[in-house]
């Protein structure tokens, strides 16, 4: 009878751990889609990896068991902060560390036996990351924020550029100027709506006094 009981506990931990991969993938395989720093074998690791050692903590008996989620919850803290990185104009990989963090409460709660909690965060974070991105498309095609980079001749070049942004409709701040062998180039923090930014784009192209731009 007791073989019979540690069989059945068996097996009922090799399905939580199962299932903890399989929601591992259905995350992983959004991000690797998505061609993000932490792909498909990262989010099924840290799922089955928190599904693991939540089930370890519950075989050995842990005193406290909120000490071992503290610990799994700092060491996804470290894997996450490794793929943040700076980008250009803003910081990258902010969306794949957090949702790192969140598959490993995934992983955590599979391995608590509260798969339907699970599986609910699952479809929460598979949302949150297809359809909010669409709301963010739309927020950023209205209200679109760039750096530009500008090359003009000399310093009354500013107040043509600045005629450029107005007969565009965007607002601008100059962010900073560099005068080096005959050529004055400025940096722009430029707001608007993207067709906006386009319309400034043919400007800037067809300009005469525009050496050269960036953003």
């Amino acid at each position: 009878m007791e073989f019979l009981k540690d069989h059945y506990v068996i097996e009922n931990e090799l399905l939580l751990i199962f299932i903890s991969v399989i929601l591992g993938i259905m995350i992983g395989t959004e991000r690797e889609y998505r061609n993000k720093s932490a792909g498909l074998r990262t989010f099924i690791l840290v799922c089955f990896g928190s599904c693991l050692f939540t089930i370890l903590s519950i075989k050995i008996g842990v005193a406290n068991p909120d000490r071992l989620a503290a610990n799994i919850i700092t060491g996804i803290g470290f894997l996450g902060a490794g793929v943040i990185f700076k980008g250009d104009n803003k910081i990258d990989g902010i969306t794949t560390a957090t949702t790192i963090w969140a598959t490993a409460s995934i992983g955590m709660a599979v391995g608590s036996g509260y798969f339907y909690i699970a599986l609910l965060g699952t479809i929460l974070i598979l949302l949150v990351l297809n359809t909010l991105t669409l709301f963010e498309r739309f927020i950023d095609r209205k209200h679109k924020i760039r750096e530009y980079k500008i090359a003009v001749v000399n310093y009354h070049d500013i107040k043509h550029c600045e005629e450029l942004f107005q007969k565009n409709h965007l607002r601008f701040i100059m962010s900073k100027q560099q005068y080096t062998q005959g050529n004055l180039a400025t940096s722009w923090v430029i707001t608007g709506n993207n067709s906006n930014h386009e319309a400034l784009i043919k400007s800037l192209m067809e300009d005469e006094k525009i050496i050269a731009y960036q953003f």
